[in-house]
């Protein structure tokens, strides 16, 4: 019988006897928070894990415990990888076609939220730039790596419920910039991208989802006002109190990752394949609900496939790279 996971359970708990000797996985992300943790836990179960990161240096040192939980096969390498650059995402998908390995999972997971106005150094905002189009470039750039049978795993979040994408001033030209705002364009754009990539790449046994992780305390709410995130749980508690619901809390670093890698490596592929998934299963809800973190959903806006395609050729066109 198929075990049931959800909110609480944690990575150690989802990969619970599964042996990945042999998986050769690519996350983004790893010198810090779920990116770390998601790493420590494949590894640990046996799997190449290939970590990218923009500074080598503190994803050295944030990893060191990495490699000490590998069980037999398990071990991690570091590349180097800056997504808000084109030309660090394609030196860095051009090392991996040179070495040509094969890939079985790409977790799409390094990120920025809600930070003050900036452009990459593409000329692009810079949530929107970092978050979708240096994941749309990479992924795209390494696709013939991807094994039949593989996955590609789009970190959203229910913060994409803040916004749907602009196809028409992407960069906040003409439109008074909000970090939220922001932030929620470049989460729908995450879940938009794996629902064209599965569109595009089932056919060859490659298989696309999106996942939020959830509510947790990570490097992510680094440009957020310290007692913020606090103040947010109070509010929402006091909210929750009121109506006579259970009060919310906020997920573990274990807990936020194992979405990742259930989506990645537990959940039937048929099951995740151009879906929305959180607290470790697919989203069946689809909410025109203001955000609440208690409440699971998905934005109709989403998960459409008209939407998906346009904001595939608007990337196409931002990059000047047709995939």
């Amino acid at each position: 019988m198929t075990q049931v996971f959800g909110a609480t359970s944690t990575t150690d708990e989802v990969l619970e006897g599964r042996d990945l000797s042999g998986k050769r996985i690519l996350v983004t992300g790893v010198s810090a928070g779920l990116g770390i943790e998601t790493a420590r836990a494949l590894v640990a179960h046996g799997a190449h894990v290939v970590g990218a990161a923009r500074n080598l240096e503190k994803a050295e040192a944030a990893t060191r415990g990495v490699q000490a939980a590998s069980a037999g096969s398990g071990r991690l390498e570091l590349v180097e990888l800056d997504l808000a650059s084109l030309a660090s995402v394609r030196r860095c998908a051009d090392n991996l076609l040179r070495q040509g390995k094969p890939f079985d999972v790409v977790i799409a997971n390094a990120g920025v939220m809600a930070c003050p106005f900036g452009l990459t150094e593409d000329g692009f905002e810079l949530q929107f730039g970092t978050n979708h189009l240096g994941h749309f470039v990479l992924v795209n750039r390494i696709a013939s790596l991807l094994r039949a049978g593989s996955r590609v795993v789009s970190l959203s979040s229910s913060g994409h419920r803040y916004a749907d994408v602009d196809l028409d001033d992407p960069h906040f030209e003409r439109t008074h910039y909000e970090p939220f705002v922001a932030y929620g364009r470049s989460k729908t754009a995450n879940i938009l991208f794996a629902v064209e990539l599965d569109r595009r790449l089932r056919e060859r046994g490659v298989r696309a989802t999106a996942v939020h992780p959830g509510a947790i305390k990570t490097e992510l709410g680094r440009h957020l006002p310290d007692d913020s995130l606090s103040t947010f749980v109070e509010r929402t508690n006091a909210d929750l109190a009121a109506q006579g619901k259970q009060p919310f809390a906020l997920k573990t670093i274990p807990q936020g990752a194992a979405t990742s890698v259930w989506a990645g490596v537990v959940a039937e592929a048929d099951e995740v394949g151009g879906r929305y998934c959180e607290n470790c299963h697919v989203t069946t809800r689809v909410t025109l609900d203001p955000l609440d973190p208690s409440s699971e959903g998905v934005r109709p806006y989403a998960l459409d496939l008209e939407r998906a395609a346009a904001l595939w050729a608007k990337s196409e066109a931002l990059v000047r790279e047709r995939f």
